[in-house]
């Protein structure tokens, strides 16, 4: 059965749903002062009708049975401004378009259900990551790597639900120097901030044991002193107690060239495993166990094979923070890193005016640890000194810090001081 396109302009009158003459046309073929134009124009902004691709209306047409019942359920939703002898009217048309108002029903909780798919996937991601604005004044020039710290940076990172305890992870970062002259590391290193997507994990638990498979910054200890570095690697996680967790790990640095223990840049072929233990060993006293062996034995410097750390960490007073590391090699001589911080107060990213400080005392020998997180050049190996800090919140999500850093070398005569100020936008 087909019912013509003035069936439904005269449905729509008689439900005073026709509206004004508006001042653009809908259709090009309607003209404004025919009878029916305020009608078809309203139908059509309502999106009751819809004319070709031409912008016409081609009145004298024929409607499918769909078109109609879609009609019919629109008129349905204005029943209750309607008159009795409307109301009977749109019922009467209610029962001849049954099944097509079913099937429009049907339609319609097939894309509510997609949306809903849809929004459930988008809650599924979550992305974060901040930009920063950093200089540099530096006696050293950055130990060699000029320009390595005059630089604007972004961390960009997503996290993707992949199932209720697994979660895939991406991160890219990108950094741009304030001069085209870009430092050796950006273009020697593998893992060169180029704004590529550099590092690719998932997290999740396979029963009680947690699992970390990928391309990731691992670090060890709460300071990184033995271990702060990218790397291809898993790592296995078990909670022993509610306090106590016990990892094992098995990695490939992806900077050979910035590894310490490595001859040249052959530290990529360096493999390290081992294991590390963490809890609380009293009601305000943390403890964290490090122990760790590497191959390649033959091209380590200093002949380092073996390597552990010891970390200690308490809040001493109510705003005030306490943390030592020791940690140490099997090679010959300057064999051991250390690193102690006294932290007050802290910065919140929600609380504006919320600031915090912190000393650092630290000794880094050159085969003192496997590749201690140097953080963009401040913390080099073979050096010994101090850094003051601050950190304040002046806008919510973002962060200022800066730091003076006096070092001097362990093995040489180099001294050092360094002067960082930095402003990171958090999102």
């Amino acid at each position: 059965m087909k019912k013509t396109l003035s069936t439904a302009i005269a449905l729509a009158l008689s439900l005073g749903i026709t509206g004004t003459a508006l001042a653009s046309d809908s259709f090009s073929d309607v003209p404004k002062d025919h009878w029916s134009y305020s009608a078809i124009d309203q139908l059509a902004k309502d999106g009751i009708i819809s004319g070709y691709g031409d912008g016409t209306f081609a009145g004298d047409r024929l409607m499918s049975r769909y078109e109609m019942a879609s009609v019919v359920a629109k008129a349905m939703d204005h029943l209750k401004n309607a008159n009795p002898a409307d109301q009977a009217l749109v019922e009467k048309l209610e029962r001849e378009y049954v099944g097509e108002l079913d099937t429009l029903n049907k339609r319609v909780t097939t894309n509510e259900n997609d949306i809903k798919d849809l929004k459930a996937r988008v809650d599924n991601v979550m992305l974060s990551g901040f930009v920063r604005a950093k200089y540099d004044n530096d006696s050293a020039n950055a130990l060699g790597a000029e320009n390595n710290n005059k630089h604007f940076y972004m961390d960009f990172e997503g996290k993707m639900k992949v199932a209720d305890q697994w979660d895939a992870h991406f991160q890219s970062e990108t950094r741009k120097g304030y001069t085209t002259n870009q430092s050796w590391r950006t273009k020697q290193s593998s893992d060169d901030q180029d704004g590529t997507i550099q590092r690719i994990w998932v997290e999740g638990k396979t029963g009680t044991l947690g699992v970390t498979l990928g391309t990731k910054w691992w670090g060890y200890g709460f300071q990184n002193v033995i271990m702060g570095h990218a790397a291809d690697g898993v790592q296995l996680d078990y909670n022993l107690t509610p306090d106590w967790k016990a990892s094992v790990f098995n990695l490939r640095p992806r900077q050979g060239g910035l590894v310490t223990l490595n001859d040249g840049d052959n530290g990529s072929d360096t493999t390290l495993y081992g294991g590390q233990l963490m809890g609380k060993l009293g009601h305000n006293l943390e403890a964290a166990l490090v122990y760790g062996a590497n191959t390649n034995k033959n091209n380590i410097q200093g002949h380092i094979s073996r390597w552990g750390e010891v970390d200690l960490r308490t809040q001493a007073a109510k705003n005030v923070k306490l943390t030592a590391t020791y940690a140490r090699t099997n090679a010959d001589n300057n064999n051991t890193s250390q690193e102690y911080r006294i932290d007050y107060k802290g910065t919140d990213l929600k609380h504006v005016g919320s600031f915090g400080s912190y000393a650092r005392f630290m000794k880094f020998d050159k085969y003192g640890d496997v590749s201690h997180d140097d953080e963009w050049c401040s913390l080099p190996t073979n050096m010994k000194g101090w850094v003051l800090g601050v950190t304040y919140v002046p806008f919510q999500n973002v962060q200022w810090e800066t730091f003076y850093s006096k070092q001097k070398q362990v093995e040489g005569s180099l001294d050092r001081k360094l002067i960082r100020t930095q402003i990171d936008f958090h999102f």
